[in-house]
């Protein structure tokens, strides 16, 4: 038999169902209410228990296996996962990597402004859509070439940001002189081809191969504080990794 936490849902509050419900599991997992191993109750258990639809719960339950906090298991149910370890970490910006390699960054800022968070944003960040996030959209450039294009959102508290700071400190020292101290990432790379407008910005043809970065940074509490979608081009630049044995 599987195991629910306490849960409360406010109907009059503008925050979405299924985020009431994530949250709040979330929160008994990082309080040791749920323990790694335990089994959730099912969907359909929970749905009745709230008086919720069984989609509305199976969004919360699918915002958190998105999270890494839980796992859907065939034949077993929805496991908790262990947490994962928080290790010390360097985290680096495009701008300082240049910067120490002695390739003279520069960075025009597009855009730097309050918006409603997209979907995109919003699960990165765990944080309703629509929610006010500061964006910050800039393109940097390597010894005065174009080398990415970068869109950040930042969620509250956000340091005092200024179009004059952003062209020339990179994000993260920003927001570690704020004290925001930044410990671990989650990154996913991937490749597209460049459309008219990114073209335009980054000097290359249109269908130019690039490569594109996701990274959704966390605070030592556990706290999405950035989430950057960067678009990298594959001809001027490349990432490598290495790979030890454990």
């Amino acid at each position: 038999m599987g195991i629910r936490p306490r849960i409360e849902v406010d109907r009059s509050s503008p925050i979405p169902l299924y985020f009431q419900v994530a949250e709040q599991i979330a929160e008994a997992i990082r309080t040791g209410e749920l323990a790694p191993g335990d089994q959730l109750d099912s969907e359909v258990q929970i749905a009745e228990a709230l008086g919720l639809s069984r989609p509305t719960v199976r969004q919360a339950i699918g915002h958190l296996v998105d999270r890494g906090m839980i796992v859907r298991r065939r034949g077993v149910g929805t496991q908790i996962l262990p947490m994962p370890v928080r290790r010390e970490m360097e985290l680096t910006s495009l701008h300082d990597d240049l910067a120490r390699s002695g390739r003279a960054p520069g960075t025009d800022v597009l855009l730097l402004a309050r918006v409603p968070a997209e979907p995109e944003a919003a699960g990165a960040l765990g944080i309703p859509g629509g929610t006010p996030v500061t964006k910050v959209v800039r393109l940097r450039r390597s010894q005065g070439e174009p080398l990415a294009l970068m869109r950040n959102w930042l969620p509250d508290p956000v340091p005092a940001l200024s179009v004059e700071l952003l062209e020339t400190r990179g994000l993260y020292e920003v927001l570690r002189k704020a004290g925001t101290r930044i410990c671990v990432a989650r990154q996913r790379i991937g490749a597209c081809t460049a459309d008219q407008e990114q073209a335009a910005l980054l000097e290359e043809r249109r269908g130019a191969a690039l490569l594109t970065m996701e990274r959704t940074a966390f605070d030592d509490n556990g706290r999405a504080v950035e989430f950057g979608s960067h678009i990298y081009r594959a001809s001027r630049y490349s990432l490598e990794v290495t790979v030890t044995e454990h």
